[in-house]
């Protein structure tokens, strides 16, 4: 009879695990795909509404580059409010064993993020410029392969078969779009091959320099943060988005496109009040889906947020063709099949690793239930 009594005890304190187990996990859900939602949202919003800017009259790449990341402050009163949260949560706790790096490495950190953001940024400026938008999403696209690639070098990625067919499914769709036919629906066709050439590189290194990003900021948090809450997480982004604005800036006065801005916003086709807003709602949508693409770093990975936002692919050059009225070519179609072809083999690659993580979590709960009851046991028969 006792044993049978500790045998139930133990079902029960299962089963209730279990229940709030899986209510977590809904919960969970639920977050993760708001934040995946907000994120093809604003990345699409924020993408078209760059290339408007283009279309009606701008031509300062520099500015197209300040707009993706000068909306950082923003983010402040969610840093201040988690701050106020953990200090209250922590104010009777004191951590002396806990080192945390110093001000120089913190600082050498930033620098070298914001440095390479701002310079991914610019790059994809230029490319928006040069190329159409749907064919800028098409090689954007090659950002997932690239991050399999720096996260194997910096993280320690295993390369797979499946995400060794993305990259080069990914980098077949990136290569096809070089020998597509000129399209009169650019803004920029009647400056030739040349012009889409440099549009084409410069968006390929600029989802390069996204990954590298990626990439190291993941390592970055493993190596000297050792923690990956959202104060950290959020922390980074501000630090890096200063530097990033801050070496933009230096750039927007050196080169001396500061003077054009008011003559600029003069003979927007859409008016002085709309060249405003285009910006302001262009920095906002950047940074709303800065937010998005941290909740799902935190909750999820830096991969995951990744490949989530490759699901743009084919949501943008649709959405190109309904506003813009571009034409989707033969080849754009090709490329935009090897795109979600490679999304997909990465997305199957990671689903395999999250069923296995659960089958070794569900064997580890398994012996540790057994061992309870042997406990309960060998403690009744004493």
């Amino acid at each position: 009879m006792g044993e049978s009594q500790v045998v139930n005890q133990l079902n029960i304190s299962f089963e209730d695990e279990v229940n709030m187990a899986n209510n977590s996990k809904y919960k969970r859900w639920i977050e993760i795909g708001f934040n995946a939602v907000l994120i093809l949202v604003c990345l699409s919003a924020a993408t078209l509404l760059g290339e408007l800017y283009y279309r009606e009259g701008g031509k300062s790449t520099w500015m197209n580059s300040l707009v993706q990341m000068v909306g950082f402050p923003i983010l402040f009163p969610i840093l201040l409010l988690k701050k106020r949260e953990e200090k209250h949560m922590h104010k009777n706790t004191i951590n002396s064993n806990n080192k945390n790096p110093s001000v120089w490495m913190f600082l050498s950190v930033y620098v070298f993020l914001g440095i390479l953001l701002g310079g991914s940024c610019m790059l994809n400026a230029v490319g928006l410029l040069h190329l159409p938008v749907s064919t800028f999403s098409l090689i954007s696209a090659s950002q997932l392969g690239f991050n399999a690639l720096f996260s194997f070098f910096l993280n320690s990625q295993k390369i797979t078969t499946y995400i060794a067919n993305s990259i080069i499914l990914l980098t077949i769709s990136s290569i096809l779009l070089v020998f597509q036919p000129d399209d009169s629906s650019s803004t920029d066709s009647s400056k030739g091959k040349g012009y889409v050439l440099i549009g084409f590189i410069c968006t390929l290194f600029g989802s390069a320099g996204y990954a590298l990003l990626l990439s190291a900021t993941e390592r970055i948090f493993r190596n000297i943060m050792k923690k990956r809450t959202l104060k950290e997480v959020m922390s980074v982004v501000i630090w890096q988005s200063f530097f990033a604005t801050c070496a933009i800036l230096i750039g927007l006065f050196a080169s001396g496109e500061w003077r054009w801005i008011k003559t600029e916003m003069n003979e927007y086709k859409l008016g002085e009040v709309s060249y405003v807003m285009t910006l302001v709602w262009n920095a906002l949508a950047w940074q709303i889906y800065t937010i998005g693409l941290l909740s799902l770093i935190i909750k999820v990975s830096a991969l995951f947020a990744n490949v989530i936002t490759t699901l743009s692919v084919p949501l943008i050059p649709l959405l190109a063709l309904i506003f813009f009225n571009e034409k989707i070519s033969g080849v754009k179609v090709i490329s935009m099949i090897l795109a979600i072809w490679g999304f997909l083999s990465y997305g199957y690659q990671q689903y395999l690793d999250e069923v296995n993580l659960k089958t070794e979590l569900s064997k580890a709960k398994e012996e540790a239930q057994l061992s309870l009851v042997e406990t309960g046991l060998n403690h009744r028969a004493s």
